[in-house]
């Protein structure tokens, strides 16, 4: 059997900016902490936030919304992922089935792709006829503005990832069997319509980017800087305030008394390591 192929180099490889993992994870600490104010400051003012995630396969969504997650409360935090719409879905009008998972008071929701699938891969894989993703652009921006006049902040995030650099993630799925879960057959498919795509994330953003909802636009093929962007521009667009910090002491243990360590532990875990 041959050598098997390297993958090709990465854009921060390619670029030579390429950041040094102990200097993203410092940088990355300090915005989570600030992420960590930001969830004090929803659930002491009663905050609702919406944020939207879309991009091409492979732009990243899920690594950005991992970190964004990762240190603060899922009782706050909520990362919604809807599979494909059941029967019943499929007959209720088409925002319906988001509806139900906005954010109420206290609240900070992720869409890890949202209401926009009808914008984008829908049309593109021919899940839809072009008469609804018009009456879905058309409605849209009628909705979101009526979601923001409730108080709701939304924040709508595209990610872009370049065509050399999702070939390379691609393959690296492909190669990787910790990846392979995040390769379907609908990637694969909608990997050889890039244009399509671009045409229908262009239409989507003339109809959608609006004054009260716009939408910002992340490049992420150097996905260490861009996670570090996005949840920064993410904490800019939200007006809270910094975390105190606690001001407490531990109290002293209790002593123990008549208590003593039992000599055997049932069913203790093997250690290997």
């Amino acid at each position: 059997m041959g050598k098997k192929k390297k993958n090709k180099k990465s854009a921060d490889e390619e670029l030579g900016t390429k950041m040094r993992r102990k200097e993203y994870e410092a940088e990355m600490a300090k915005l989570q902490g600030e992420l960590v104010a930001l969830q004090e400051w929803v659930k002491s003012t009663g905050a609702k936030i919406c944020i939207v995630f879309e991009g091409r396969d492979t732009a990243g969504k899920g690594g950005t919304i991992k970190r964004i997650v990762e240190r603060v409360s899922p009782r706050v935090f909520r990362v919604v992922a809807l599979p494909t719409p059941t029967d019943r879905e499929k007959s209720q009008m088409y925002l319906q089935r988001y509806m139900s998972h906005f954010p109420a008071a206290g609240e900070v929701v992720i869409f890890d792709r949202s209401w926009y699938n009808r914008a984008g891969v829908e049309p593109v894989m021919g899940f839809c006829t072009p008469e609804q993703t018009e009456k879905f652009l058309n409605m849209t921006p009628l909705v979101e503005k009526a979601m923001v006049d409730s108080g709701i902040i939304l924040l709508k995030f595209w990610l872009e990832v370049s065509a050399d650099e999702q070939t390379r993630r691609l393959k690296s799925r492909m190669d990787d069997p910790r990846k392979t879960w995040k390769l379907s057959p609908m990637d694969l498919k909608s990997y050889s319509r890039w244009y399509d795509y671009s045409r229908a994330r262009d239409a989507m953003f003339e109809a959608t980017d609006t004054a009260w909802a716009p939408w910002y636009v992340a490049n992420n093929d150097v996905k260490k800087r861009g996670r570090l962007n996005i949840i920064s521009h993410l904490l800019s667009q939200v007006p809270y305030e910094p975390f105190p910090g606690l001001d407490v002491e531990l109290p002293k243990r209790q002593k123990a008394g008549d208590y003593t360590e039992p000599t055997l532990t049932p069913r203790q875990i093997p250690t290997p390591f």
